[in-house]
């Protein structure tokens, strides 16, 4: 967690408003925007309310473009994102699926959660010689949150 806050020029929790593709330097490209609902760490370009992600691959017409390991979200969904900006003045999410989140609500409890995208990720791990799955998996999010803080208290000589 402490990596990725550090990686992170932006750590969001946000809501995902649309997706839309396009072609951009000959790749085929999908441009979610999210409504930010908090900032955990820095400000979106113009405390802007709302940003947009950029990640490889989409559907442009009858092409289809897929690469493992980039998240895709579906409007509606709420999120929590470490964010890069990239040149182009949009966000990459710090490495793709592990700087992904998403959050679920308990329906009797009312607690939020979030899961990393790798949980359902399974990697090799050259030690086991196996494919396992990785990643936090339902933290409440006030913990998640924490330790984004503790991470930049670290990293800034304070304590949390």
């Amino acid at each position: 967690m402490a990596k990725m806050t550090q990686a992170a020029q932006l750590v969001v929790r946000a809501q995902c408003v649309a997706n839309s593709t396009g072609w951009d330097g000959g790749e085929i490209w999908t441009f979610t925007s999210f409504a930010v609902e908090d900032a955990w760490k820095g400000a979106p370009s113009g405390a802007a309310q709302q940003l947009t992600v950029r990640l490889l691959g989409g559907s442009v017409g009858n092409l289809s473009s897929t690469v493992s390991g980039v998240p895709r979200f579906r409007p509606g969904e709420e999120v929590i994102l470490f964010l890069q900006s990239t040149a182009r003045g949009d966000y990459s999410i710090v490495s793709w699926v592990q700087g992904t989140f998403r959050i679920r609500r308990d329906i009797g409890t009312g607690g939020e959660s979030a899961t990393q995208d790798t949980a359902a990720l399974a990697t090799f791990d050259p030690a086991t010689r196996r494919f396992e799955a990785g990643g936090i998996v339902r933290m409440p999010v006030d913990f998640l949150h924490a330790q984004v803080d503790a991470a930049l208290s670290s990293a800034s000589g304070r304590k949390p």
